[in-house]
Order: C-alpha cells, then structure tokens, then sequence
C-alpha cells in the first residue's frame, strides 16, 4: 500500500481561505515537544487524514491548558493560562475539541466551563470508538496484532474522573487481539504514578515507585504490548518496561499507534 503524505492545517490557515474545521486536534504540550509523544500525534493524524476528518490543529497558538500549574497548587498561573486558551478558541469560534490527552480533556471538559469556556471535549479513544462505530475505521482481520495478548492500562482522568471505561477496550478489539486485564483495572485501575503534578517532583519516601508495581502487574498478564492512552502514562510505563528491562519484549503502545499500525498509514 503506497503510503500517502499529508499536511495537517491550522486554524490560521484555514480562516484566511474562509474555511473552518469540523474539529481542532487540541495536540498539547506532550504530543507537541515530546519525542515519544510525538509518534502518537502523527498516528492520530494520520488516522483523521485517512478517513477524511476535516480537522485542524491551533499550531503555536496552542498554550498549555493550565492543567498541571492547578495540580501543582498555583492557582493565579492555572486561570491566565486558561483564560488565555478561552479567549483565543472563541475568537476562532471552536465549538468541537479531540485530544489525545487525558489531561488536557478533564481540564477543558470540566473546568474551562467554570471560566465561560464551553466546547465538546472529546478524548481521541471515544472518538476513534465513534469512527469504528459508524464504519469509518475498518482493520480486516484484526492486522498485524491479531492474536497478539494486549494489556489495557487506564489513565486516572480518563477512568475515575469521567468513566471513560468501554472506548479505548472497544478499539482494542478491533485489532481481534487478546485482551487481557490486569488485576486492577476500570473503577479500582492503579495510578501510574504521574497524576496530580507528580511527574514534575521528586518521589516521597517509600519502598517502590508506583509506576513499577503498576508495570509488574502489566507484565504479569503475559501480554507483549501495553496499551495506554495518555502521554503519562506512557513516560512512567515505559520508564517501569526498561527496569524491568523487557523493553525488546514488551512494547508500550498508543490507542492511536496500534490503529494507525494495524491499517498499515
């Protein structure tokens, strides 16, 4: 299959030609400067240029969402940054927002709204579950994972704040994969150890990092490929699979990554 080259537009650019998009891929700080990260965004890009979304991204207009400034307990810097993200996605009149990023979705979705920021936010699992639904998305066979043992891990915003459950195991099953749980999962998942502003600071005293005892029950299933759905959780079960040095034999994987890889974009 020849691979096709796209160029995913601004808003910018789109407004100057009289245009608007259906949707804005909110990309966010991780899928815009992290180099793992990164590899999600284009996979998801890929997917919606596939499929013909008509999408575009806010390019470097696009701020941080505030999110971990109000984790971290600064307040002030949280409602500057917000309110700087508000005024910028109104004057473009955003009505429709995807990210692949749990944080930034719970923050938008959630919180925005308190400051007179109201979009539908939706997480890129629930709207590649839609895209799958009405037939969009169609992996013959399964692809290249098909009977392969996948391993879920759900992110804590994603999960127990706004239940998002049922989407990303529904992607997953597109790829007719064997889905095997871990022993927390769903409402009673384990932290991987990054929420609340904790990816920034050092660890508390303890015995173990959380994001190796979540990673030991990851590897406990057996499966080859954990799955994820936040660029957190990501960092901290990559960091546990290289501990653990299994990282040839066990490969950390996005929602997005594992679609974009079973229809070969």
């Amino acid at each position: 299959m020849e691979k096709m080259e796209y160029k995913t537009p601004t808003i910018a650019e789109l407004v100057a030609e009289g245009k608007s998009p259906e949707v804005l891929f909110w990309v966010g700080c991780a899928g815009s400067f992290d180099d793992r990260y990164k590899k999600v965004t284009i996979a998801f890009a890929k997917i919606l240029n596939h499929i013909g979304i008509n999408f575009a991204v806010l390019g470097e207009e696009e701020s941080c969402t505030g999110d971990p400034a109000r984790r971290a307990g600064n307040e002030f810097l949280f409602q500057m940054q917000a309110m700087s993200n508000i005024q910028l996605l109104d004057a473009y009149n955003i009505k429709k927002i995807v990210t692949a990023c749990p944080h930034c979705f719970n923050t938008m979705k959630n919180e925005y709204p308190d400051l007179g920021g109201n979009y539908e936010v939706i997480h890129h699992s629930a709207f590649l579950q839609q895209l799958i639904n009405e037939g969009k998305i169609v992996i013959e066979g399964g692809g290249v994972f098909k009977g392969q043992k996948i391993t879920y891990h759900d992110s804590c915003y994603l999960g127990r704040a706004n239940g998002v459950y049922e989407a990303p195991r529904a992607v997953l099953k597109t790829l007719d994969a064997d889905l095997v749980e871990m022993k927390r999962c769903k409402t009673k998942g384990l932290c991987c150890g990054a929420g609340g502003a904790q990816m920034f600071k050092d660890s508390e005293k303890g015995d173990k990092e959380i994001n190796i005892e979540r990673t030991e029950e990851a590897l406990a299933t057996g499966a080859n490929v954990i799955a994820s759905a936040c660029p957190f959780c990501m960092t901290m079960l990559s960091d546990g699979v290289k501990n653990k040095e299994q990282e040839e034999q066990v490969k950390v994987k996005d929602l997005a990554e594992l679609i974009a890889e079973a229809k070969q974009l």
